[in-house]
C-alpha cells in the first residue's frame, strides 16, 4: 500500500509534467522571459489570496522564512527561467528528462557538504544518467542532425542544480516551522521580485495581449499545487523516498503530450534516454 508522501510526491511529478506540457503551448505564441514571468506571478497570487487560511503572523519571525527566503533567490525564478528555456530549444520531454537529474545533484551535495560516503549504488547509478545524457546528445538513427545545440542541455541541467538546493534549505527551514504552504508563498514571494528585477533590467516588454500568458499562468497555478504536494512530501517523509518518485516526471510528460496533447513522438531513442535517467537516478536515491 502506498504511503502518503509516496503518494504526495507522486501527484507532484504528476502536476510538474502537466505543466511543463502546458508551458510549451504558452511558448507557441509568446517569449519565454516574459511567460516564466508570469508564471511566477500566477503561482505567488494565488499562494497570498489563500494565506490567510494556512499561515498565522507569528510565522514570519522565525530563521525559518530566511531559509525560505534563500530559496526563492534560485528557486523558482532562475531554475524556472532556464527550464522554460530548455523546453523552447530542446522540447519538454528531453527537457523534463536532463532536469531530472535534480536528486543527483542533491546527493552530491550530501557527500562534499554533509561528509557522506560514495556507495556502489551511487556509482551505478551516475553512470546510467551520464549514459541517458550521452543518448541524448547521439544523433538521430540515418545520419540526420540534432535540432538544437548542444549548449542546450546546460539550461535544464542548470535547472536541475539550482531546484536540488532548494531541498536540503527547505528540509533544514522544516525543522523549525513544518508548514509546506508557508514554505512555498515565501520562496515564491522572494522569487517573484528576483524575476521582475531580471526582467527589468533586460528591458524586455510585454506583448498587448496574447493568449500564450493565459497558459504560462495555468501552468504556474498547477506548478503552485505541485509545490505544495512535493513540500508536504518532505515534510512527512524522507528525501530518499521522495525524491526518486518526483524524479519520474518525465515519464508522465511523454504519457501527457502523447497521449492527450498530441505533440510527442514516441521513439526508441526517447524511451531508452529517458529511462536511463530516471532509472539511474532512482539507483542513486534508493541506495541501500
Amino acid at each position: 500500500m502506498i504511503d502518503l508522501p509516496a503518494l504526495l510526491a507522486l501527484t507532484s511529478a504528476v502536476l510538474f509534467a502537466l505543466s511543463i506540457q502546458v508551458q510549451s503551448l504558452g511558448l507557441d505564441l509568446v517569449d519565454f522571459r516574459s511567460g516564466t514571468l508570469i508564471n511566477i506571478s500566477a503561482t505567488t497570487l494565488m499562494y497570498w489570496l489563500l494565506s490567510p487560511f494556512f499561515i498565522e503572523s507569528s510565522y514570519w519571525f522565525t530563521e525559518a522564512t530566511l531559509l525560505f527566503a534563500l530559496v526563492g533567490l534560485f528557486r523558482p525564478a532562475l531554475s524556472l527561467n532556464l527550464a522554460v528555456a530548455g523546453v523552447k530549444l530542446l522540447g519538454p520531454t528531453l527537457t523534463s528528462g536532463l532536469a531530472a537529474t535534480a536528486p543527483v545533484f542533491a546527493a552530491v551535495f550530501a557527500i562534499v557538504l554533509l561528509d557522506e560516503n560514495i556507495t556502489f549504488p551511487i556509482a551505478i547509478g551516475t553512470i546510467g544518467v551520464v549514459a541517458g545524457i550521452l543518448v541524448m546528445t547521439a544523433k538521430p538513427s540515418g545520419g540526420m542532425p540534432r535540432g538544437w545545440p548542444l549548449w542546450a542541455m546546460l539550461l535544464p541541467l542548470g535547472a536541475a542544480f539550482f531546484r536540488a538546493i532548494g531541498y536540503p534549505v527547505t528540509m533544514i527551514g522544516f525543522k523549525e516551522l513544518p508548514d509546506p504552504f508557508f514554505a512555498g508563498l515565501v520562496s515564491y514571494s522572494v522569487s517573484l521580485v528576483v524575476a521582475l528585477c531580471l526582467f527589468k533590467i533586460q528591458r524586455l516588454e510585454f506583448v498587448k495581449f496574447s493568449c500564450g500568458y493565459a497558459w504560462f499562468a495555468l501552468a504556474g497555478m498547477i506548478n503552485g499545487i505541485s509545490i505544495y504536494s512535493l513540500n508536504t512530501a518532505l515534510k512527512f517523509g524522507q528525501l530518499l523516498t521522495v525524491a526518486p518518485i518526483v524524479a519520474c516526471s518525465p515519464l508522465f510528460t511523454i504519457i501527457i503530450g502523447w497521449l492527450f496533447l498530441k505533440r510527442e513522438i514516441i521513439t526508441w531513442h526517447i524511451v531508452l534516454s529517458i529511462s536511463l535517467v530516471v532509472s539511474g537516478i532512482i539507483v542513486v536515491v534508493t541506495q541501500s
